[in-house]
């Protein structure tokens, strides 16, 4: 989790990946800050997130990004 964490804040330092559950809708998340992330998430763990998997669901939290990272992994 601490490598997500990581990963995480170099694309937005000012928030509290480690705590918040409700990233997305909270706000603290903007569409912007997302496709960011993907990326980031997509080169760092070799993983493709395609529009089925591109839900809000799965960026409410670090817990929630993790679960979908191991599920593609294991696609």
């Amino acid at each position: 989790m601490e490598e997500l964490i990581a990963v995480l804040k170099s694309v937005k330092e000012d928030v509290d990946f480690e705590n918040e559950q409700a990233l997305v809708s909270d706000e603290l998340l903007e569409s912007m800050d997302i496709v960011a992330i993907v990326s980031e998430l997509e080169n760092h763990y070799g993983i493709t997130i395609d529009l089925e998997t591109l839900v809000p669901e799965n960026f409410e939290s670090a817990r929630s990004i993790m679960k979908m990272i191991e599920s593609l992994q294991n696609e």
